[in-house]
Protein backbone atom coordinates (compact mmCIF):
# COMPACT_ATOMS: atom_id res chain seq x y z
CA UNK A 1 0.00 0.00 0.00
CA UNK A 2 1.33 3.42 -0.95
CA UNK A 3 1.28 6.71 0.90
CA UNK A 4 -2.31 7.75 1.59
CA UNK A 5 -2.98 11.35 0.49
CA UNK A 6 -6.78 11.65 0.47
CA UNK A 7 -9.43 9.64 2.23
CA UNK A 8 -13.14 10.28 1.70
CA UNK A 9 -15.41 8.81 4.37
CA UNK A 10 -19.22 8.53 4.17
CA UNK A 11 -19.45 11.61 1.95
CA UNK A 12 -22.92 12.78 0.96
CA UNK A 13 -24.04 15.91 -0.87
CA UNK A 14 -27.55 17.25 -1.34
CA UNK A 15 -28.78 20.26 -3.26
CA UNK A 16 -32.07 20.95 -1.54
CA UNK A 17 -34.03 17.69 -1.61
CA UNK A 18 -31.85 16.30 -4.42
CA UNK A 19 -29.33 13.80 -3.03
CA UNK A 20 -26.44 13.88 -5.53
CA UNK A 21 -23.81 11.87 -3.61
CA UNK A 22 -24.63 9.06 -1.20
CA UNK A 23 -22.21 7.62 1.35
CA UNK A 24 -19.06 7.77 -0.78
CA UNK A 25 -15.93 6.02 0.54
CA UNK A 26 -12.78 6.50 -1.44
CA UNK A 27 -9.00 6.74 -1.09
CA UNK A 28 -6.23 8.32 -3.16
CA UNK A 29 -2.65 7.14 -2.75
CA UNK A 30 0.51 8.82 -4.01
CA UNK A 31 1.01 8.08 -7.72
CA UNK A 32 -2.59 6.97 -8.32
CA UNK A 33 -4.15 7.93 -11.64
CA UNK A 34 -7.85 7.40 -11.00
CA UNK A 35 -10.42 7.83 -13.76
CA UNK A 36 -13.99 8.41 -12.60
CA UNK A 37 -16.47 7.31 -15.25
CA UNK A 38 -20.25 7.17 -15.45
CA UNK A 39 -23.24 8.68 -17.18
CA UNK A 40 -23.91 12.42 -17.00
CA UNK A 41 -25.63 13.27 -13.73
CA UNK A 42 -24.11 10.38 -11.79
CA UNK A 43 -22.33 12.73 -9.35
CA UNK A 44 -18.78 12.57 -10.74
CA UNK A 45 -18.15 16.31 -11.03
CA UNK A 46 -19.88 16.99 -7.69
CA UNK A 47 -17.52 14.51 -6.02
CA UNK A 48 -14.52 16.34 -7.48
CA UNK A 49 -15.93 19.73 -6.46
CA UNK A 50 -16.44 18.46 -2.91
CA UNK A 51 -12.87 17.13 -2.76
CA UNK A 52 -11.65 20.59 -3.88
CA UNK A 53 -14.04 22.30 -1.39
CA UNK A 54 -15.81 24.16 -4.19
CA UNK A 55 -18.91 22.48 -2.78
CA UNK A 56 -19.41 21.82 0.92
CA UNK A 57 -20.36 18.21 1.62
CA UNK A 58 -23.67 17.73 3.43
CA UNK A 59 -22.13 15.02 5.60
CA UNK A 60 -19.00 12.92 5.85
CA UNK A 61 -15.34 13.89 5.91
CA UNK A 62 -12.42 14.44 3.54
CA UNK A 63 -9.04 13.70 5.08
CA UNK A 64 -5.89 15.20 3.54
CA UNK A 65 -2.92 13.47 5.16
CA UNK A 66 -5.27 12.56 8.00
CA UNK A 67 -6.63 16.07 8.59
CA UNK A 68 -10.33 16.66 7.98
CA UNK A 69 -10.49 19.59 5.54
CA UNK A 70 -14.28 19.87 5.87
CA UNK A 71 -13.87 20.87 9.52
CA UNK A 72 -14.30 24.48 10.60
CA UNK A 73 -11.29 26.75 10.39
CA UNK A 74 -9.57 25.00 7.49
CA UNK A 75 -7.97 27.41 5.00
CA UNK A 76 -9.58 26.25 1.75
CA UNK A 77 -7.28 28.38 -0.45
CA UNK A 78 -4.18 26.93 1.16
CA UNK A 79 -5.57 23.39 0.84
CA UNK A 80 -6.39 23.97 -2.85
CA UNK A 81 -2.76 24.90 -3.49
CA UNK A 82 -1.98 21.24 -2.68
CA UNK A 83 -5.01 19.77 -4.43
CA UNK A 84 -5.22 21.63 -7.75
CA UNK A 85 -8.08 21.55 -10.24
CA UNK A 86 -8.39 21.78 -14.01
CA UNK A 87 -11.90 22.68 -15.20
CA UNK A 88 -13.70 21.78 -18.41
CA UNK A 89 -14.27 25.48 -19.15
CA UNK A 90 -10.58 26.38 -18.52
CA UNK A 91 -11.39 29.22 -16.05
CA UNK A 92 -8.50 31.38 -17.28
CA UNK A 93 -8.46 35.11 -16.56
CA UNK A 94 -9.30 36.73 -19.91
CA UNK A 95 -7.64 40.04 -19.04
CA UNK A 96 -4.29 38.36 -18.33
CA UNK A 97 -1.69 36.89 -20.66
CA UNK A 98 -0.91 33.18 -20.68
CA UNK A 99 2.17 33.84 -18.53
CA UNK A 100 0.29 36.06 -16.06
CA UNK A 101 -2.39 33.39 -15.69
CA UNK A 102 0.30 30.94 -14.61
CA UNK A 103 1.95 33.40 -12.20
CA UNK A 104 -0.98 34.95 -10.34
CA UNK A 105 -1.77 32.01 -8.05
CA UNK A 106 1.88 31.58 -7.19
CA UNK A 107 2.34 35.21 -6.15
CA UNK A 108 -1.04 35.60 -4.40
CA UNK A 109 -1.35 32.23 -2.62
CA UNK A 110 2.19 30.87 -2.37
CA UNK A 111 3.69 34.37 -1.90
CA UNK A 112 6.43 33.68 -4.41
CA UNK A 113 8.43 36.57 -5.81
CA UNK A 114 7.69 37.58 -9.40
CA UNK A 115 10.89 36.22 -10.88
CA UNK A 116 10.56 32.85 -9.15
CA UNK A 117 6.91 32.64 -10.20
CA UNK A 118 7.85 33.51 -13.77
CA UNK A 119 10.54 30.83 -13.95
CA UNK A 120 8.21 28.26 -12.47
CA UNK A 121 5.41 29.21 -14.88
CA UNK A 122 7.78 28.99 -17.84
CA UNK A 123 8.95 25.54 -16.80
CA UNK A 124 5.41 24.15 -17.03
CA UNK A 125 4.37 26.19 -20.06
CA UNK A 126 7.33 24.66 -21.87
CA UNK A 127 6.31 21.22 -20.65
CA UNK A 128 2.81 21.57 -22.15
CA UNK A 129 4.11 23.19 -25.35
CA UNK A 130 2.72 26.67 -24.68
CA UNK A 131 5.93 28.65 -24.15
CA UNK A 132 5.63 30.37 -27.58
CA UNK A 133 2.26 31.86 -26.51
CA UNK A 134 3.18 33.49 -23.19
CA UNK A 135 2.10 36.97 -24.29
CA UNK A 136 -1.20 35.86 -25.82
CA UNK A 137 -4.54 36.49 -24.13
CA UNK A 138 -6.92 33.50 -23.79
CA UNK A 139 -9.17 34.79 -26.60
CA UNK A 140 -6.22 34.52 -29.01
CA UNK A 141 -5.60 30.80 -28.53
CA UNK A 142 -7.57 27.63 -29.24
CA UNK A 143 -9.54 25.58 -26.73
CA UNK A 144 -6.89 22.89 -26.62
CA UNK A 145 -4.22 25.51 -26.01
CA UNK A 146 -6.31 27.11 -23.23
CA UNK A 147 -6.63 23.77 -21.51
CA UNK A 148 -2.89 23.17 -21.75
CA UNK A 149 -2.34 26.59 -20.16
CA UNK A 150 -4.83 25.67 -17.42
CA UNK A 151 -2.85 22.47 -16.74
CA UNK A 152 0.42 24.45 -16.62
CA UNK A 153 -1.19 26.94 -14.25
CA UNK A 154 -2.30 24.14 -11.92
CA UNK A 155 1.12 22.44 -12.08
CA UNK A 156 2.94 25.72 -11.30
CA UNK A 157 1.38 25.61 -7.82
CA UNK A 158 3.31 22.35 -7.18
CA UNK A 159 0.17 20.47 -6.14
CA UNK A 160 0.35 17.04 -4.59
CA UNK A 161 -2.82 15.97 -6.39
CA UNK A 162 -4.38 17.27 -9.61
CA UNK A 163 -8.14 17.00 -10.17
CA UNK A 164 -9.42 17.12 -13.75
CA UNK A 165 -13.14 17.78 -14.28
CA UNK A 166 -13.95 16.53 -17.79
CA UNK A 167 -10.93 18.42 -19.19
CA UNK A 168 -11.67 17.53 -22.82
CA UNK A 169 -15.47 17.81 -22.96
CA UNK A 170 -15.49 21.45 -24.14
CA UNK A 171 -12.93 20.81 -26.88
CA UNK A 172 -13.27 20.14 -30.58
CA UNK A 173 -12.40 16.50 -31.36
CA UNK A 174 -9.08 17.35 -33.02
CA UNK A 175 -7.93 19.15 -29.87
CA UNK A 176 -8.77 16.35 -27.45
CA UNK A 177 -5.63 14.39 -28.28
CA UNK A 178 -3.23 17.21 -27.50
CA UNK A 179 -4.66 17.61 -23.99
CA UNK A 180 -4.83 13.86 -23.31
CA UNK A 181 -1.20 13.47 -24.35
CA UNK A 182 -0.16 16.13 -21.81
CA UNK A 183 -2.17 14.31 -19.12
CA UNK A 184 -0.64 10.98 -20.10
CA UNK A 185 2.84 12.46 -19.77
CA UNK A 186 1.99 13.80 -16.30
CA UNK A 187 0.76 10.33 -15.32
CA UNK A 188 3.98 8.76 -16.58
CA UNK A 189 5.96 11.28 -14.50
CA UNK A 190 4.17 10.06 -11.37
CA UNK A 191 1.66 12.88 -10.84
CA UNK A 192 -1.22 11.83 -8.59
CA UNK A 193 -4.36 12.51 -10.63
CA UNK A 194 -8.11 12.20 -10.27
CA UNK A 195 -9.82 12.49 -13.65
CA UNK A 196 -13.55 12.73 -14.34
CA UNK A 197 -13.71 11.74 -18.00
CA UNK A 198 -15.76 10.36 -20.87
CA UNK A 199 -12.55 9.34 -22.65
CA UNK A 200 -12.72 5.58 -22.17
CA UNK A 201 -9.42 4.87 -23.94
CA UNK A 202 -7.65 7.18 -21.48
CA UNK A 203 -9.41 5.52 -18.53
CA UNK A 204 -8.48 2.08 -19.83
CA UNK A 205 -4.89 2.75 -20.93
CA UNK A 206 -3.52 5.42 -18.59
CA UNK A 207 -5.30 4.92 -15.24
CA UNK A 208 -4.05 2.83 -12.38
CA UNK A 209 -7.63 2.65 -11.09
CA UNK A 210 -11.09 3.19 -12.54
CA UNK A 211 -14.15 4.16 -10.51
CA UNK A 212 -17.61 3.71 -12.03
CA UNK A 213 -20.31 5.93 -10.52
CA UNK A 214 -24.04 5.62 -11.00
CA UNK A 215 -26.81 7.68 -9.38
CA UNK A 216 -24.56 9.20 -6.73
CA UNK A 217 -22.84 6.05 -5.52
CA UNK A 218 -19.64 4.23 -6.40
CA UNK A 219 -20.77 1.03 -8.10
CA UNK A 220 -17.37 -0.40 -8.88
CA UNK A 221 -13.76 0.49 -8.15
CA UNK A 222 -10.86 -1.52 -9.51
CA UNK A 223 -7.97 -1.75 -11.94
CA UNK A 224 -8.66 -0.93 -15.61
CA UNK A 225 -8.20 -4.63 -16.40
CA UNK A 226 -10.84 -5.60 -13.85
CA UNK A 227 -13.32 -2.90 -14.70
CA UNK A 228 -13.08 -3.05 -18.48
CA UNK A 229 -12.23 -6.74 -18.75
CA UNK A 230 -14.51 -8.28 -16.16
CA UNK A 231 -17.01 -5.81 -14.66
CA UNK A 232 -18.83 -7.31 -11.69
CA UNK A 233 -22.10 -5.40 -11.82
CA UNK A 234 -24.77 -5.35 -14.47
CA UNK A 235 -25.00 -1.55 -14.57
CA UNK A 236 -21.23 -1.33 -15.16
CA UNK A 237 -21.53 -3.82 -18.01
CA UNK A 238 -24.45 -1.89 -19.50
CA UNK A 239 -22.53 1.41 -19.33
CA UNK A 240 -19.33 -0.03 -20.82
CA UNK A 241 -21.13 -1.89 -23.61
CA UNK A 242 -21.72 1.49 -25.28
CA UNK A 243 -17.96 1.99 -25.57
CA UNK A 244 -16.94 -1.51 -26.59
CA UNK A 245 -16.74 -0.60 -30.27
CA UNK A 246 -14.98 2.73 -29.86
Amino acid sequence: MGELILQVNHLSKSFGSNLVLRDIDFTVEKGDVISIIGASGSGKSTLLRCINLLETPTSGEILYHGKNVVARGVNATEYRSHVGMVFQSFNLFNNMTVLENCMVGQTKVLKRGKEEARQHAMKYLEEVGMAPYINAKPRQISGGQKQRVAIARAMAMDPEVLLFDEPTSALDPEMVGEVLSVMQRLAEEGMTMLVVTHEMAFARDVSTRVVYMNQGVICEDGSPEELFGNPQKQETRDFLSRFRNS
